[in-house]
């Protein structure tokens, strides 16, 4: 009986235990293996979608790709026109009524834009002007006003989030397909790449007893340490310019001011990208931001279609800086850093100590990529990576692009962190994942704001010191270049360690030179350099922590390590006049000296470097603060190889936007209509150049006019995609050298006028319609160049796909041979023509079009040219088949004469063209090539050559020999100012530093538990969980000591048994009772 009431008792206790479990999980956990699938549009003809982005707080199992597109109009008929300084609305509204009335145009209408935001009541710099039917010299007359700056068009841009389902099968929750779609975009735009989730490992496991549970990205780069400390972001003022927030999301609690900048009537945001964003920074819940405590100002410059407007930008800046903004986030970006008004204003808000985070793009795995802001000196820009640790494939890539041709670009990005799979705040409430940089960038704005919050000193903290400690703490990662990852992943803690000791200092970006360690100095340390060659440049960014202007004193100073070779390189630096606002370039220029002709082995020196800047403190008002910075240098040097094996490569002639309208070499790629990756062996042709080097050529880079090299020590001229003219000069040069023995390789590509005018476009900053300046490559100019040899291309456009010498090979928006001397080798394909389709929408195939030709020159040792009509299968912008095979033949042609059987014997060789069939093609009348170009200048009627420039002459530094040992490991973390980061200890906190495997295909990802908890009020998510364990937990108490006292009551008293002594104590007892005189009863 007692047995079964126990039972009872227990059967009636268990659908109690059930139950609360069950009701437990249900609430927490949500149902695995149920998908929600939800459709949209692919077309890009729609309207904009302007459905909020979908929150991942329900299923998590969206099959849906985020897609971006971007597109801009001008506004008609309005104008921004810039002022030299910030004046009342009185003011401005005279100064331009004086200007207009000075045109001498009495019937021009006029009136200025009303801006009704909270920038209107305070002074501006710019003022937005409607003007009818503007003359061109009405608004040189306006800029001709002294207090007038410039005048550019009003911008309308469109940034479509555009939901589409995934072109691979669908996968569940937690699998790791993962569709990266680039951006692109032809203007600014959100750099967000849609949900992402968990990556799995890539390693296979029988058995798995355990799983890492995944944490927040605020955990994993251990915030917490620092929220432990009581830092929690208090006093720092962060905006996030985006889509808005709403009034009473329940993540944040210390939201400042919301401010709307669009035409709109709301503050919310409709989207959920800025929400998501702002959580990333500041969310005090659930999906825990870096700095909760911070001062959030949300700055709503997109409406809920997607619109912005240049003007609202410039405001909203404006206002930043009223407001003293400690730090920025800015996710948009674009390629066009010739954009003016958006360029100055972003460095005049980092003048003003704005620390600005952007993104840096998400137009990888390319080189060349870099978008604007992001790609500005005094800008953090940031790149992404996976959890792993892996670059992201989306995250754009360096170099720079605003140095060439003549220099070489700056190292971006800055930094990298996590931007893949990233958990934010979604719209209303919950969490959602996002990939993208648009992702990362706030990543390191809420670290910058927590880090901010950390320093007594706030006046240490500026756009210098900060990006200073960033990438002086960087973690480097292993097999990644320089172009891919910059300084390396974030580390909080380290950067904290650094800025709590920092004192206000100039350093380098990157810090040093090594032309030996790879892969991280790539491309620098993947060819040697030798005497004759062309100067390696190293462009290193200056940033002067000291102060917002700087300037360098006397000059830099060259000093060669003798005992390691320093005195065979000869070393030539320029610098910038000003270092403003916070940072500089130093250009170094390093080559072999003669004596080192034939010399192999590793040389080292390095170069001194003195900043100065005005002192900020009234105890050294009229002073100068001063800092000197070391940029060691080591090269690998080789004996000169022989002329065959070297390859020059002609960047001078190529142009690419901005600042023109130079279109993309194929035409299918509408998406990406603009040519604006630099067309540099280190961008858009690395893997041609890497697959030269493998082949054992040395390749270098012209970057001055032809007549600006010695053509003696060069086998081949390589001229692939040329949109620039050539000078009479230049002509005339390359003509001697062939006949000398230089030979020519020439890749060129569409030129076709008629379709030129079919891809015109109305142009934001001179309000007409432009037609291309060039098809894809200049053909006319190229023409002129080879036609002493009696050869030609034509404007003909072709496409398709053909095989050549057991290749396959596709023909992507080419030309095709127009001329040919008779005794040449030339081959003929049957391709489609791509003109008529794009003209007229037909199809058509073309049979024996000539589109590869080979030519020995008749002169005694002349050189050998070859001719291919598309660039494409060499480039990786969109390179669909490469035919690397055909340059190694041609190479093997032009240096050694060897004529590839493959192409001599080939079956679709033709009989060379003679050019009577049709004309050759003809410059477009009224092109605008004139204003971007190196050779030509306005002219009455045609545009004229500029006089020859004179070629780059190097002022090579006067060593200082130093006749001590270098050092031989040059990479390591540069002390700032002698800080040694062992010494600036961290309080005694627990150590945290979570391990975490990312999710495996089939594992849940609900129960999402942070790893570190916040102090207080802080972790809410864990807050409200604590309740239900603490019920849970008096239940099973409570129920213990029910069955406990059951079991007592139920049971009859009985006696405790005798405990039974060890034989050795009785034996003890008895001696003792013996003793005593007693004996024992039995």
């Amino acid at each position: 009986m007692v047995c079964a009431t126990t039972l009872q008792l227990k059967m009636l206790l268990l659908p109690v235990w059930a139950s609360m479990l069950l009701g437990l999980l249900m609430g927490f956990v949500p149902v695995v293996g149920m998908e929600l699938t939800e459709g949209a549009k692919s077309d890009f003809d729609h309207a904009p979608n302007t459905e909020p982005l979908p929150s991942s707080s329900g299923s998590n199992c969206s099959q849906l790709t985020l897609k971006l597109e971007f597109s801009s109009k001008v506004v008609e008929h309005e104008y921004i026109i810039a002022f030299t300084g910030y004046f009342s609305a009185k003011a401005r509204s005279l100064y331009i009524s004086s200007a207009l009335r000075n045109s001498g145009d009495g019937a021009l209408e006029w009136h200025i834009v009303p801006r009704q935001n909270p920038a209107s009541d305070f002074p501006s710099d710019f003022e937005l002007v409607h003007i009818r039917q503007a003359s061109p010299s009405s608004l040189l007359t306006l800029e001709d006003h002294p207090y007038i700056k410039r005048v550019t068009p009003q911008r309308k841009v469109f940034r479509m989030l555009k939901y589409i389902p995934s072109p691979e099968p669908a996968a569940p929750c937690n699998a790791t397909r993962q569709s990266w779609q680039s951006s692109r975009p032809f203007r600014r735009t959100s750099l967000s790449l849609g949900s992402g989730f968990w990556h799995a490992t890539g390693r296979h496991s029988s058995r798995r007893l355990l799983r890492a549970i995944p944490r927040h990205v605020a955990q994993i780069l251990q915030a917490d340490v620092l929220w432990q400390m009581g830092h929690t972001g208090s006093g720092v003022k962060v905006a996030v310019f985006d889509t808005g927030l709403s009034e009473k999301h329940p993540h944040f609690k210390n939201v400042k001011e919301r401010t709307n900048w669009t035409n709109e009537k709301t503050l919310d945001d409709g989207l959920g990208h800025g929400t998501f964003v702002a959580g990333v920074i500041a969310s005090m819940r659930e999906c825990q931001g870096f700095a909760p405590d911070s001062e959030l100002h949300i700055f709503r410059v997109f409406t809920n279609n997607q619109v912005s407007y240049t003007s609202w930008f410039l405001d909203a800046f404006n206002y930043a800086i009223l407001k003293k903004i400690d730090v920025l986030n800015l996710s948009i970006g674009g390629p066009d850093f010739m954009d003016h008004p958006f360029v100055d204003k972003v460095w005049e808000l980092t003048a003003n100590r704005v620390i600005m985070v952007s993104a840096i793009g998400n137009d990888g795995p390319l080189y060349g990529t870099l978008n604007n802001p992001a790609d500005q000196m005094d800008v953090i820009g940031v790149g992404g990576i996976d959890f792993e640790d892996n670059i992201a494939r989306f995250s754009s890539r360096g170099m720079t692009t605003w140095e060439l041709p003549g220099g070489y670009g700056r190292v971006k990005p800055d930094i990298v962190t996590y931007g893949s799979g990233v958990r934010g705040s979604g719209l209303k409430e919950g969490c959602r994942s996002l990939s993208g940089t648009s992702v990362a960038s706030p990543v390191v704005a809420g670290a910058v704001t927590l880090l901010v919050s950390t320093v007594l000193n706030r006046e240490l903290v500026n756009p210098a010191s900060m990006k200073q400690a960033l990438i002086a703490s960087a973690r480097r990662l292993p097999g990644v270049n320089m172009f891919e990852q910059g300084h390396g992943k974030l580390d909080l803690i380290r950067a904290y360690q650094i800025l709590n000791s920092y004192k206000p200092q100039a350093s380098l970006s990157p810090s040093y030179i090594d032309l030996t360690e790879c892969p991280y100095m790539w491309p620098y340390c993947s060819q040697p350099i030798y005497y004759g060659g062309m100067p390696t440049i190293v462009n290193v960014t200056i940033l002067n922590g000291m102060g917002v202007t700087g300037r360098i004193v006397d000059k830099p100073i060259w000093q060669p390590y003798l005992p390691q070779n320093g005195d065979h390189i000869d070393v030539a630096v320029s610098y910038s006049p000003v270092l403003w606002p916070w940072a500089g370039y130093l250009a170094v220029s390093i080559s072999v000296a003669k004596k080192a002709a034939s010399w192999e082995g590793v040389a080292q020196g390095h170069v001194m470097v003195t900043v100065a800047s005005p002192a900020e403190n009234d105890s050294e008002a009229g002073g100068e603060l001063t800092s000197t910075v070391k940029l060691p240098i080591k090269v690998k040097i080789v004996p000169t190889p022989p002329r065959s094996k070297r390859v020059l490569w002609d960047q001078y002639h190529n142009l690419r936007y901005p600042p023109g309208y130079f279109p993309r070499d194929n035409l299918r790629m509408k998406n990406d209509p603009l040519d604006w990756n630099g067309d540099h062996i280190h961008t858009n042709f690395r893997d041609m150049y890497q697959h030269l080097r493998s082949m054992g050529y040395f390749v270098e880079v012209l970057g001055a006019p032809i007549t600006c090299f010695d053509a003696s020590q060069y086998g081949t001229l390589l001229m692939v995609d040329s949109e620039e003219e050539y000078f009479p000069e230049e002509i005339t040069k390359l003509r001697r050298d062939i006949d000398n023995g230089l030979s020519l390789i020439i890749f060129s590509d569409w030129y076709n006028t008629s379709v030129m005018r079919k891809v015109k476009f109305y142009d934001e900053n001179t309000r007409q319609w432009w037609m291309p300046d060039t098809g894809g490559a200049n053909v006319p100019a190229l023409n002129d160049l080879i036609s002493v040899w009696g050869m030609a291309f034509s404007d003909g456009l072709y496409e398709g796909d053909f095989t050549l010498a057991d290749h396959d090979m596709y023909y992507a928006s080419g030309c095709s041979i127009a001329r040919f001397p008779e005794d040449g080798i030339v081959i003929a394909k049957n391709l489609k023509d791509q003109g008529l389709e794009v003209l007229k929408q037909e199809t058509a195939v073309v049979e024996g079009v000539p589109i590869l030709g080979l030519y020995q020159t008749p002169s005694d040792g002349g050189g050998r040219i070859a001719l291919y009509g598309d660039s494409n299968c060499i480039d990786d912008s969109h390179r669909q088949k490469d035919c690397f095979w055909m340059l190694d033949a041609l190479l093997q042609y032009t240096s050694y004469s060897m004529t590839p059987p493959s192409l001599s014997h080939s079956h679709s060789r033709v009989a060379p063209p003679t050019g009577t069939e049709r004309p050759l093609p003809q410059r477009l009348e009224g092109n605008h090539l004139y204003r971007y170009s190196k050779v030509l200048e306005p002219h009455l009627g045609d545009p004229k050559p500029r006089p020859l420039p004179a070629c780059p002459h190097l002022s090579w530094a006067k060593p200082q020999p130093l006749n001590e040992t270098a050092p031989s490991n040059l990479w390591k973390h540069q002390k700032l100012l002698s800080v040694d980061l062992d010494k600036v200890a961290l309080p005694n906190v627990r150590a945290y530093r979570p391990q975490v495997r990312p999710l495996s295909p089939g594992e849940s990802g609900a129960w999402d538990i942070p790893g570190g908890i916040m102090p207080g009020r802080y972790n809410q998510e864990v807050g409200q969980t604590i309740p239900v364990f603490a019920f849970l937990g008096a239940m099973v108490v409570l129920s213990f000591f029910v069955v406990q006292l059951t079991k007592s009551k139920s049971k009859p008293k009985r006696r405790k048994p005798r405990i039974k002594r060890p034989t050795y104590l009785q034996q003890q007892q008895q001696q003792q009772q013996t003793t005593a005189g007693r004996t024992p009863s039995v």
